[in-house]
């Protein structure tokens, strides 16, 4: 089998090698860097044994592949070192017996480190459903919830030095940057697993009429179904990308770049954010090309990439997650056309649902 090379930071030292594309995360800090402490259970995503911090975000590392996770920072629970909060809550963790078999607790203490640096203060509901993702078959939770909330009461009465910008993950300390000291490039690479959508749409208009319109960040970005602007600066834009699929819902911090090509008439987006629900992450490129046909029509080709990094990276391997953004893709391109032909009073159409995916199922089996 064909191999990928990463290269990526595990608690804080770089790290270079060679994974099989079907590797994923868990296996390869226990199998190949010898980091045991990150615990594998039931390898779907359910129980957050195996949960670690991929850009400061908890994310499962069963669900997660290697490959995907080149040009980020991991860590493991061997990792955090004098991290106050950690810290804190080992203390604490040993003070209200919330252990037993110990098996749970790497991705616990996980999970509870992201709870502290979220909630303002003791709060026991809000913790019982932070933890709704982390199964322990030991404890009852009861010592657990005791002891984030000890932790969550020192941060409250200031005993306890929060580190900077740690709650954030990576695509919202970019965001915080940038509106505080200039906007963070972003740096997608383009190796590695990355699912391909293509699509073309054919418009009645010229080709030169129809780039002035592509070069228009905010007209581009709300023909995406779910997607909202809220700050726009030139060619770069922040925002909110709504998704729900079935019972699944996310809603996704994200922020774009454009660069366009006049000459040729080529666009190119690059996004990336955080779902702060689910800790997934999502990095997108969208490539679109202005073709004439003749002197009152053009198409447009756009080629999309993206891929997932989380606990709704589990929906791609059924296919669900390439059939929405399929369908996805083709409303974008509906939007657009209509906007183009300044077609406003119709509602722009909207993102799909789990009953649209079950409709491209089947045109897809019987031919339609």
């Amino acid at each position: 089998m064909s191999t990928f090379p990463i290269e990526l930071v595990v608690n804080g030292e770089a790290v270079r090698a060679s994974v099989e594309p079907r590797m994923h995360l868990g296996d390869f800090l226990r199998r190949d860097l010898g980091l045991t402490g990150t615990h594998l259970s039931c390898e779907h995503g359910v129980c957050g044994a195996c949960t670690v911090l991929i850009d400061g975000m908890p994310q499962r590392s069963c669900i997660t592949f290697a490959a995907a996770c080149s040009g980020t920072a991991i860590t493991t629970v061997e990792g955090y070192g004098d991290d106050p909060v950690m810290a804190a809550l080992r203390q604490a963790f040993h003070e209200h017996h919330a252990l037993q078999c110990g098996y749970c607790t790497p991705g616990m203490l996980c999970t509870a480190r992201d709870i502290v640096l979220r909630l303002p203060g003791p709060d026991a509901r809000r913790v019982r459903h932070e933890l709704a993702g982390n199964l322990c078959r030991c404890t009852g939770y009861v010592g657990i919830v005791e002891a984030i909330l000890a932790v969550l009461l020192k941060k409250s009465s200031g005993e306890l030095a929060m580190p900077v910008q740690a709650a954030a993950g990576a695509a919202e300390a970019a965001v915080a940057t940038a509106a505080d000291d200039g906007w963070v490039p972003i740096d997608l690479a383009e190796d590695g697993q990355w699912v391909e959508v293509r699509q073309s749409l054919a418009l009645a208009q010229g080709a030169d009429a129809a780039w002035k319109h592509l070069e228009d960040l905010p007209l581009v970005a709300n023909c995406l179904p779910g997607a909202k602007i809220t700050r726009h600066a030139g060619r770069r834009a922040e925002g909110v990308m709504d998704v729900k699929f079935g019972p699944v819902t996310a809603s996704f911090a994200m922020r774009a770049e454009l660069d366009l090509d006049a000459a040729a008439r080529r666009g190119n987006m690059r996004a990336e954010g955080v779902d702060r629900r689910s800790s997934t992450r999502v990095k997108t490129l969208l490539d679109y090309d202005v073709v004439p046909v003749d002197a009152g029509h053009c198409k447009v080709a756009l080629q999309l990439r993206f891929r997932l990094a989380g606990p709704l990276a589990q929906f791609s391997r059924a296919g669900l997650v390439n059939d929405y953004v399929a369908e996805l893709t083709r409303r974008f391109g509906v939007n657009l056309g209509n906007a183009m032909a300044g077609v406003t009073a119709a509602a722009p159409v909207e993102a799909p649902g789990l009953f649209a995916m079950l409709m491209v199922r089947l045109r897809r089996l019987f031919g339609g």
